[in-house]
């Protein structure tokens, strides 16, 4: 059995919890460890996965699957515009290879690892990618090319902390979430629990991984009823409105941060930045990849 334990970024490589994943791992299998630098080391890696059947370990958080999974999804799109013939009717993409997660912070409860109950120390990922037991988990795919594993939060804030309002049109499925005119705080797109709270207050309650739906959780400003002289309160609620289903589209109409680009609203996709600038749709492919458990 060939283990490919793939070390995203310099360094990585030789930090203690790789080490002695590549040991343990080495009681049962041909092991190389991989320093990414670039997508045509991600690709090469891939293709070893998806046509010589080496199992593939990841070193590192949210971004680093989803960097792999990028370009999983890529190599394995159909060509020609083909759909297989055994391609399920709600699926984009054929089943990917299994991922071996091996996460570099010991403790954290906030990443994918953790919300789908994955080992940690390196001798148990080892034992688990030995063990070829296989966990199948969504994904979800969006229009920009990427993927999205865990959840994605969309929203800024000022320089003081605070979050700029911003309007967009929101459907989930056939539902209108929001349609342009109210000013927004936040929303989550999650495929997995507990992915982003506001002020303490949860966006996504009830997000599974394996459920074949997407979850979204949006914040709005309440204002407070007028004091005296007519004159406004500032609003300290929030009100969260949830929908779940299996594709949720964005259409961003203004974003009131005096500092930003023209409708361009922040993103965090599994932990990496990016804007989302006119339009967005994240659509679930259901059981897509699947994950080495014990």
């Amino acid at each position: 059995m060939d283990v490919l334990l793939l070390a995203p970024g310099p360094g990585v490589a030789t930090r203690v919890p790789v080490l002695s994943c590549r040991d343990a791992l080495r009681k049962g299998a041909d092991v190389e460890v991989v320093e990414l630098d670039s997508d045509s080391d991600v690709d090469a890696a891939v293709k070893r996965a998806t046509v010589d059947g080496a199992r593939l370990v990841v070193a590192g958080g949210d971004g680093q699957l989803r960097a792999v999974l990028r370009r999983m999804v890529r190599r394995s799109l159909p060509r020609g515009g083909e759909r297989p013939a055994d391609l399920p009717s709600d699926r984009t993409v054929p089943d990917l290879p299994a991922i071996g997660v091996l996460p570099l912070e010991a403790h954290s409860d906030a990443d994918l690892a953790a919300k789908l109950g994955l080992p940690r120390q390196p001798a148990d990922v080892a034992a688990a990618v030995l063990g070829g037991t296989e966990r199948r988990v969504d994904l979800l795919r969006h229009d920009g090319g990427s993927v999205t594993l865990h959840g994605a939060l969309l929203g800024g804030a000022d320089s003081s902390g605070r979050p700029v309002a911003w309007h967009a049109r929101i459907d989930v499925d056939d539902n209108v979430l929001t349609d342009g005119t109210e000013p927004l705080l936040a929303c989550a797109i999650a495929n997995a629990d507990g992915y982003s709270t506001l002020t303490g207050l949860p966006l996504v309650a009830t997000a599974d991984p394996v459920d074949g739906v997407l979850e979204v959780g949006l914040a709005l400003p309440v204002p407070r009823p007028r004091g005296l002289f007519g004159r406004r309160r500032a609003h300290g609620e929030i009100e969260v409105r949830r929908a779940r289903g299996r594709a949720v589209s964005f259409n961003i109409v203004t974003n009131d941060a005096p500092d930003s680009s023209a409708g361009g609203v922040p993103v965090v996709d599994d932990g990496v930045s990016g804007t989302v600038t006119r339009k967005r749709t994240w659509w679930m492919e259901r059981g897509a990849w699947g994950v080495y458990t014990q």
